[in-house]
């Protein structure tokens, strides 16, 4: 399917997006001021308005991501790249921290979460682990029914992506998953660093441009050319077109207009926003948003016992048949105690971080 462009050019005279009114930007941080250097392995992202949400050409938008509406944002520094498996060992090695799925389970927390009267697992499925994609699924008789491709993994976590005998030596270049929110949010402490939020995550995506569906434009044909996503049958045929039939190391697919790489497919990455279904239809559109901070309240009908976070960039799981989450205003949401093969994250510093 190859959508209608829409792409706008540049002035990199003054940093302003071409369809972005000069005095739009008034008052936001287009450059970092003097005596802030950028910080090793990270870009700027200049302060813009921009279109957060579902854009009008965009066919998969989905009503979660409606209405579209214009923000302002201050530019930040934000990675590259997700967070790597070299650079969460750094980590762990300087504080000895114990993720979420290497630590043992506590029934009495876990089912202030749960409906009440939820029956205790036995206490052989009561141990650490992790969510694992099924690769081995033949067929799939409800689409509804996402365990049919996800299996709960004892021992799997960040060191054994797959399970006990997994490793990730010679894959220091991957991003880092099986990473909880509250996994996220200690990396980002000891970093001195932050989970971006939505609109931040946006706007980086978004690159110089203020209304792109994807990273790359508005040319949905070039998906293999620039993400790892799912290519052929989800979720029993992945034939690999994009080069990689799972997770990719960094810097495997071309970056953004700015420099940013995988923001869209490969893993999905954690934000700062919590998550509630209905939050843009309450929003107030008539005039720009000023640096948003998403919802004050959680609410997702389909999950109402679990606080959820939200999550962008999709993974190389997503594929138009099922979520079609490569888009830049694809929003999905995960209890902050979850983590999975295919959910990582990366962070951000503001200049106030920084001085």
């Amino acid at each position: 399917m190859l959508l209608n462009s829409c792409n706008s050019k540049t002035s990199h005279k003054d940093n302003t997006p071409e369809n972005t009114s000069p005095t739009e930007n008034i008052g936001l941080l287009l450059t970092p001021p003097e005596g802030i250097t950028t910080p090793e392995g990270m870009i700027w992202v200049p302060g813009k308005a921009f279109v957060q949400g579902a854009k009008t050409n965009d066919p998969m938008a989905m009503p979660r991501e409606k209405p579209g509406h214009k923000v302002l944002v201050d530019g930040f520094f934000m990675d590259a790249t997700e967070v790597t498996n070299a650079q969460f060992k750094k980590f762990v090695e300087a504080t000895n921290y114990v993720t979420v799925a290497e630590r043992p389970i506590d029934w009495e927390e876990m089912k202030k979460d749960l409906p009440a009267g939820t029956p205790k697992p036995p206490d052989s499925v009561l141990q650490p682990g992790s969510l694992v994609f099924n690769k081995n699924v033949k067929a799939v008789v409800n689409m509804n029914n996402y365990s049919q491709w996800w299996t709960w993994k004892i021992g799997a976590n960040w060191r054994q992506p797959y399970g006990p005998g997994s490793s990730i030596k010679g894959k220091e270049d991957y991003p880092v998953v099986h990473i909880a929110y509250q996994d996220a949010v200690a990396y980002c402490k000891w970093a001195n660093r932050k989970l971006p939020t939505e609109a931040q995550w946006e706007s980086a995506a978004q690159g110089n441009k203020t209304d792109n569906i994807f990273t790359w434009g508005n040319d949905a044909s070039q998906l293999s050319a620039q993400s790892n996503t799912w290519e052929g049958t989800f979720p029993t045929q992945n034939t690999g077109v994009d080069g990689f039939t799972y997770i990719a190391p960094v810097k495997s697919f071309p970056p953004n207009d700015l420099g940013f790489y995988e923001m869209a497919g490969n893993v999905w990455e954690w934000t700062a926003d919590l998550y509630n279904h209905n939050h843009y239809k309450q929003l107030d559109t008539t005039k720009p948003i000023i640096n948003p901070t998403g919802a004050s309240t959680y609410f997702n009908p389909q999950s109402p016992y679990q606080i959820e976070m939200i999550m962008k960039g999709g993974s190389f799981l997503c594929h138009a048949s099922y979520c079609a989450s490569y888009r830049i205003s694809a929003r999905m949401s995960t209890s902050k105690d979850s983590g999975s093969d295919h959910l990582g994250f990366r962070t951000i510093a503001t200049v106030d971080l920084l001085k």
